[in-house]
């Protein structure tokens, strides 16, 4: 038997060759139909909001946690206003190329609360990542006050335990508990005690109450400080610490900190403890350039 497209190509006019084409496009196009329209496609995710160069006046990032301040330009120098979570205000003067302004402050401190038969000791921390590092978008376990809620562990957070999030304004501070989990007791005085104020320039400055308080400079191993400090930079980039130190009873740089570069130093400006790590060029100049002036 003659194939029926042989037969349309062999002697039909014209007109009635289109006819045929046209019928086949729409046999053959059904199926593709069928198979595009079943399925449910989902839009892309957005793109990432484009790099700025430098950041507003004052200026928390939600998406890092942390505040941007602008500089003042002296010659070849920047000097920026810092408070530490304590609320100790100073000036710190640097070389411009060491960009400290457009790292962005995070505060970190550690804080002391009354357990069962000894204090328990834990460090609040500023994610990097604001609460979406603790939340993933999910619910909360509990809710312990209006501004503070208990999440599991999130993945690859090693031996630590569950973790209390607090909010304060637009800043996050999570506070990791260790392998032997505090008292619903000491967690509940924790997040009813532990309060924040923010500054008009934008720091944030803790303090405590009652079986609750905050570690106090200096205090702590002298490779875990646990009193108030400022963090610049940080995941990848260049890290500095500014972490007062009374008597410079701090003088090695973290171990945290130093751990995770080839190159930290430390050094002290009077009461302030000046740990840098990251590229070579940065902890030099960081070490034998920044000065710390508290008002």
């Amino acid at each position: 038997m003659v194939d029926q497209f042989d037969m349309i190509e062999a002697g039909q006019n014209s007109r009635r060759r289109w006819i045929g084409i046209a019928a086949l496009a729409v046999v053959l196009a059904v199926p593709v139909v069928s198979v595009l329209t079943s399925r449910d496609p989902r839009p892309p995710p957005p793109p990432p909001p484009a790099p700025t160069s430098r950041a507003p006046l004052t200026t928390i990032t939600s998406a890092q946690n942390a505040l941007y301040v602008e500089p003042v330009k002296r010659g070849g120098d920047e000097i920026i206003q810092v408070v530490f979570p304590h609320g100790l205000r100073a000036e710190v003067r640097y070389p411009a190329a060491l960009r400290l302004a457009e790292l962005g402050s995070r505060p970190y401190h550690g804080i002391w609360a009354d357990g069962e038969g000894y204090p328990e000791y834990r460090p609040l921390t500023t994610p990097y990542h604001g609460d979406y590092e603790i939340t993933r978008g999910e619910e909360p376990l509990r809710r312990l006050t209006g501004n503070v809620t208990l999440w599991p562990r999130p993945p690859g957070a090693g031996a630590t335990g569950q973790v209390l999030l607090f909010e304060f304004g637009k800043w996050r501070l999570a506070m990791y508990d260790a392998r032997r989990s505090l008292a619903f007791e000491t967690r509940m005085a924790i997040a009813e005690r532990l309060r924040a104020t923010i500054t008009k320039d934008g720091y944030l400055v803790l303090s405590a109450s009652g079986p609750v308080r905050m570690a106090r400079p200096g205090e702590g191993r002298r490779s875990a400080p646990a009193g108030p400090q400022l963090w610049f930079g940080g995941v990848g980039s260049d890290t500095l610490g500014l972490i007062p130190a009374p008597d410079c009873s701090l003088p090695d740089v973290p171990a945290s900190v130093a751990s995770a570069s080839p190159h930290s130093r430390a050094v002290c400006r009077g009461d302030i403890l000046v740990a840098a790590a990251g590229s070579k060029e940065f902890v030099d100049t960081a070490v034998a350039k920044i000065r710390v002036r508290p008002k």
